[in-house]
């Protein structure tokens, strides 16, 4: 009788995409991974594309079409060109309008950034009540921007606390939101008291990427509060600068609610601002063609300052 020599072959299936090992009958792993989504299966985000290609894009579309028309929201229309932007330019309401926007934009940007960061340095790791202080600040951020401004409304009044508060100290009363030159700034003032706990909260984010053994080390060598803050502190929450400030500035550019509800874009105008300048032109006066314009150049400003903020605040190392 003979024996047959030799190692026994390997009878089970072999699975897809692995090859023979050498030297055995054992299947390995390809070289090549199996990708997380396969080739095909790109149609299971199809229905969310075509929902924004069709509410977002497609409507934003059809608003710049209209810009360059005279409809009045009733009948026919016809196209005119850029004569809606040449009237933009020629109208002072609008020019004035435009500089209340960016006003508020950039001062709105300043504001909330400085004291976010200043109330996440504070509150960022010693103080005891800082979880509770943190929750304080933020919660104006949950409320509506309209109820918000009522409030502040009521507060700014000229029989208000406000100017209870200045009668008390021996100083005259202010008509806050009647002057011209102060209702401009009570409405910053209402922007960045409701949206800084935000910002604060982002660059609580970006101090927590911060190791306090770096602080500490930098504070045994020598290096003052200042020196610490600007060459460990700032290019470490350069991303967290970077979001806040695109966010801030894309919300100041839109500001709407605090603006209509305060002042209603008075007095004489010394509050209006694009965005409510559109509402007023489309829906007050029928001008939809005129507001169109109007929306579609705040688009385009939103969208150049936008791209200008991410080149100056990008991470360049």
């Amino acid at each position: 009788m003979t024996a047959t020599m030799g190692t026994p072959q390997d009878t089970g299936p072999v699975v897809r995409g692995t090859v023979p090992a050498a030297g055995s009958g054992r299947p390995a792993r390809s070289r090549r991974s199996r990708p997380l989504i396969t080739y095909g299966r790109w149609w299971w985000a199809l229905p969310a594309i075509l929902a924004v290609l069709l509410i977002h894009y497609l409507a934003t579309a059809g608003g710049a079409l209209y810009a360059f028309t005279n409809w009045t929201g009733i009948g026919d229309f016809d196209f005119v060109g850029l004569d809606n932007f040449r009237r933009i330019l020629e109208d002072p309401a609008s020019i004035g309008s435009l500089k209340n926007t960016l006003f508020l934009a950039f001062g709105f940007l300043v504001l909330t950034n400085v004291v976010g960061l200043l109330l996440a340095l504070a509150l960022n790791r010693t103080l005891k009540t800082r979880y509770l202080l943190r929750v304080l600040f933020f919660m104006p951020v949950v409320l509506s921007p309209l109820a918000v401004s009522y409030v502040w409304k009521f507060i700014f009044d000229f029989n208000g606390p406000l100017n209870d508060v200045l009668g008390w100290v021996g100083m005259e009363p202010r008509t806050w939101l009647a002057d011209p030159t102060l209702a401009l700034w009570a409405v910053l003032v209402v922007m960045a008291w409701q949206t800084t706990g935000m910002v604060m909260v982002i660059y609580l984010a970006g101090l927590a990427t911060v190791p306090p053994e770096i602080e500490e080390a930098a504070a045994l060598d020598g290096a003052s509060t200042w020196r610490r803050f600007r060459h460990i502190t700032v290019p470490s929450v350069r991303p967290s600068i970077a979001i806040a400030s695109t966010l801030m500035l894309i919300q100041g550019l839109r500001v709407f609610d605090q603006v209509m509800a305060l002042t209603g874009g008075g007095p004489a105008g010394a509050t209006e601002t694009l965005a409510t300048q559109v509402y007023k032109e489309t829906f007050a006066l029928s001008n939809f063609g005129y507001g169109a314009a109007l929306a579609l150049l705040l688009t385009v400003i939103m969208l150049v300052f936008s791209v200008l903020q991410q080149a100056v605040t990008r991470d360049r190392s």
